[in-house]
């Protein structure tokens, strides 16, 4: 068993200059700083594409070349709430406060887009001298074709993020931005939308949001309902994310409720997904809130018998189930193929990426 190293805090230096510790700590953790807030990791799924070529769930169900993705952040320690089933780095975990709310400054939209694709492709030069790299892949990867808007913070705390959708398009690549919609100003004003638009829900009412959220501003399940509400005027494909926590949001009530605002929202998808039990998560929550797939599969089911949205695809390593209102899934990208038909719900899989769909 590999034990992780601690990482020691030098509390006196962090009430001096929070942000050089808490900077500190996120390179430790293997993110490579872009500008004053934002950051990019590499994701163990791109890891596992090119290491073992296993892809992503996203992958299967929309498309995306998971090795020639990027996963970035424009506000990697800033966020407006504090989730308790959050895997990642919150400042008051390890005892700094400071105002998360903010940015301290504003980067050029220019300066992210270049130094995230920088910094993945620095991230992707260590495999080449690896063995188990599928050397077509990697030549692939070094050539980003997709950016995933989320990894850790509030993505809408950045204020130039329609600026910085844009260059990403302009450079040909695809846009995934995941928000947990509290800012339905910044939402409905985007000059270009992104390619696709997540929100992520873990309660349906304001009193479970308050519990599970812990806003760390006002009104926030209001802005949240006004999200929804907006949300079927994207032109572009949205999801709903509802993460679930074994014991806590996965009673017949609760689908009752989270059926609600689907039926409020319209999204093109609905995404079932398990909480991980992983990251800093781990000290707020027990191992045993982490449901099986097959206790997120019935859960599915529930919401979906109380909706007009069928179950289409699952993952079974990601523990997600995918509902949709389509009958046939827009692909964003390249990335499997006939992705959504799993043995269970609709045949075999065929294609580059086939042998791997039924795993992902």
């Amino acid at each position: 068993m590999v034990r992780r190293k601690k990482i020691k805090i030098d509390f006196e230096e962090a009430k001096k200059d929070p942000y050089k510790v808490l900077f500190a700590i996120l390179r430790k953790q293997k993110y490579h700083i872009v500008g004053h807030h934002s950051a990019v990791k590499k994701c163990h799924w791109t890891h596992a594409a090119l290491t073992e070529g296993r892809f992503c769930y996203k992958c299967k169900f929309y498309g995306i070349e998971t090795h020639r993705c990027v996963q970035m952040s424009p506000s990697v320690l800033w966020c407006w709430n504090s989730c308790i089933h959050c895997w990642r780095l919150r400042p008051k975990d390890i005892g700094i406060e400071w105002d998360q709310t903010k940015l301290p400054t504003v980067d050029d939209p220019k300066l992210i887009v270049e130094g995230a694709l920088r910094e993945q492709r620095r991230i992707l030069s260590g495999y080449k001298g690896n063995p188990k790299v599928n050397r077509k892949l990697l030549e692939e990867a070094l050539n980003p074709k997709h950016v995933a808007i989320s990894l850790t913070g509030e993505p809408s705390l950045y204020p130039r993020l329609s600026e910085l959708i844009q260059l990403f398009h302009r450079k040909g690549l695809t846009t995934f931005l995941v928000t947990r919609a509290i800012r339905p100003d910044i939402l409905a004003n985007l000059d270009e939308e992104p390619s696709q638009l997540y929100v992520s829900f873990e309660a349906w009412n304001k009193e479970m949001y308050y519990k599970l959220n812990t806003p760390l501003a006002p009104r926030l399940w209001e802005l949240s309902v006004k999200t929804l509400e907006i949300l079927p005027s994207f032109t572009c494909p949205t999801v709903m994310r509802i993460t679930v926590m074994k014991g806590i949001n996965m009673s017949e009530k609760d689908a009752e409720g989270f059926a609600k605002l689907i039926e409020l929202a319209q999204p093109t998808y609905v995404e079932v997904k398990a909480y991980m039990h992983v990251g800093a998560s781990t000290k707020r929550l027990p191992r045993e809130t982490m449901p099986k797939h097959v206790e997120v599969k019935e859960f599915a089911k529930l919401i979906s018998g109380k909706t007009s949205y069928p179950i289409v695809s699952e993952s079974i390593p990601s523990r997600v189930i995918l509902l949709s209102r389509l009958k046939k899934p827009i692909r964003l990208g390249k990335g499997c193929p006939e992705g959504w038909r799993t043995p269970d719900i609709g045949g075999e899989e065929s294609g580059e990426y086939g042998k791997y769909a039924s795993e992902i």
